[in-house]
């Protein structure tokens, strides 16, 4: 293969990558479950940060999400910057970040969020081998205005939990020392 057809090679691979990121959101906004279930590989692990999320599998996905939809009314989902890293022609990580606007707990939420992604490429394309999702917040929309001043920010259960980042992040705690000791 030549270099160009690699590069084009790549390239493809990113777009298929990026489509598979915007689908997975329209299709759990849009409730498409059935299609969710085909974004995934057959080992597919979807899970949270905070360890309430954790599901191996397709069907095991679709349960999990039929337990999260039960609690969820409308959302919308948008995610904002993407990073793929390719590890191998078959085989990349990313990070996604994000916001969502959500009914939940028959309030009005929104939520800051990320996703660490493992991207597989199979015999149907590219696929979510791994997908984590971490919350920079999740509040009520009548909490949002002064919610960076607090670490409880994780608002969807009913006792509040700390943010998953940034502030247990390696890179945010050694940027922090580093500046205390200047």
């Amino acid at each position: 293969m030549s270099d160009f057809e690699k590069r084009l090679a790549r390239l493809e691979a990113e777009s298929q990558i990026r489509q598979l990121i915007a689908h997975y959101c329209f299709d759990i906004d849009d409730r498409n479950i059935e299609a969710v279930r085909d974004l995934f590989t057959e080992d597919g692990v979807l899970q949270s940060v905070d360890g309430v999320m954790h599901a191996k599998g397709p069907d095991a996905i679709i349960e999990q999400y039929h337990g999260r939809f039960d609690v969820l009314g409308p959302g919308h989902h948008f995610m904002h910057d993407v990073q793929i890293d390719f590890i191998s022609e078959d085989e990349a990580t990313g990070r996604v970040s994000g916001h969502a606007e959500l009914q939940r707990k028959g309030m009005m939420m929104v939520t800051a969020l990320r996703y660490a992604d493992k991207y597989r490429k199979t015999d149907r394309g590219w696929k979510f081998a791994e997908r984590t999702i971490q919350f920079l917040y999740y509040v009520p929309v009548s909490e949002y205005p002064d919610i960076l001043l607090r670490e409880d920010r994780n608002m969807a259960y009913d006792t509040p939990g700390p943010a998953d980042f940034p502030e247990k992040l390696e890179s945010w705690q050694a940027y922090h020392e580093n500046r205390k000791r200047a």
